[in-house]
């Protein structure tokens, strides 16, 4: 006979993903910083600045909304992928700096 009580079990976080996570959360924001600090006065900095923090809430919210219904438990994923969607816009707005005209 099978048991029906048994449940299944989340692996354990991985800290190397967390911490990678983390890193790409500040290249997101390298990026921004330096795009504002390209284009030139405060101005830009605030907006550069304030646009990567209403990227990190609206995209953060989806994507831990996303972990807590799919990866329950592996807040390493979560952050890992917050932080990969934060380098990516981030690295964009700092490639797009050049065609600013």
């Amino acid at each position: 006979m099978a048991e029906s009580g048994s449940v299944a079990v989340a692996p354990a976080p991985n800290r190397r993903l967390a911490w990678l996570g983390a890193l790409l959360i500040v290249v997101g924001f390298f990026g921004h910083f330096f795009a504002a600090r390209a284009i030139g006065t405060y101005i830009y900095y605030r907006d550069h600045i304030f646009g990567f923090f209403l990227i990190l809430v609206v995209t953060g919210t989806i994507i831990a909304g996303l972990g807590w219904r799919f990866w329950k438990g592996r807040n390493d994923i979560t952050l890992f992928i917050i932080g990969l969607v934060q380098a990516l816009f981030g690295i964009f707005v700092y490639i797009e700096r050049f065609n600013i005209h």
